[in-house]
């Protein structure tokens, strides 16, 4: 299968999803990702100075919601996605960046309340072999 075949399928999952959530990602797939989210309207401000008067411009720009940048540098834990809703249960807010909290100290806790698994019989690869050819 050649290369341009390979990415064709690659990207057909990335078409039929409604919900999206992933973690970092680089390169190719978090432009993907990055235009899925689409671009939101963002208000500018600048800001000029000079010898003789100061102007203050504004002005709105479309830039992506989620910018490649921002996906490629998603810290351990984070994550950003978009869920689809339905006509019976709109969803107001559909595109998210959240973080995983994790309550460290009790994680420890409990890991330390782990038992260890009881060996039941040990298994070594002549007896496996036996059984595979006795099948």
């Amino acid at each position: 299968m050649d290369k341009k075949t390979r990415r064709f399928f690659c990207r057909i999952p990335h078409q039929l999803f409604g919900n999206i959530i992933s973690g970092q990602v680089t390169g190719d797939t978090a432009k993907q990702l990055s235009e899925k989210f689409g671009k939101i309207m963002q208000d500018r401000e600048s800001l000029s100075i000079h010898s003789s008067d100061t102007s203050i411009r504004h002005s709105k720009q479309l830039e992506s919601a989620i910018p490649p940048s921002k996906v490629s540098t998603l810290s351990s834990g984070e994550f950003v996605g978009m869920v689809a809703d339905d006509p019976t249960a709109k969803i107001e807010l559909k595109a998210f960046h959240c973080q995983v909290l994790n309550d460290h100290e009790a994680l420890k806790n409990e890991q330390d309340r782990y038992k260890e698994i009881p060996v039941e019989r040990k298994l070594d690869n002549a007896i496996v072999q036996k059984k595979l050819s006795t099948d």
